[in-house]
């Protein structure tokens, strides 16, 4: 199944934290967060304004991003799961 996001929305994928700390302990599945990291897999085409000009993304496919915590709804497509946000909870695009 493909997933084209409408809009200003961006699908994407969480990337996975590191399972030990800086000392070397391990952090078990219990105890991690979810990371707040991650791909952007599809961008939508942009948000258009209220004086009907079309706002450009800023983010494209292949971006590693930083996003909010609590940003998008979870979908899960073929057994991998996604988030659906808009472009706005995105807070910065990683090097």
């Amino acid at each position: 199944m493909k997933l084209k996001p409408l809009h200003d929305r961006v699908l994407v994928k969480r990337l996975e934290e590191e399972e030990k700390t800086a000392g070397g302990i391990i952090i078990p599945d219990s105890a991690k967060e979810k990371p707040i990291k991650g791909e952007v897999v599809a961008a939508g085409p942009g948000k258009v304004s209220a004086e009907g000009k079309k706002i450009e993304m800023s983010v494209k496919k292949g971006d590693k991003v930083l996003f909010n915590k609590y940003a998008g709804t979870e979908v899960k497509i073929d057994g991998v799961e996604y988030l659906v946000m808009r472009e706005d909870d995105i807070l910065a695009i990683l090097d």
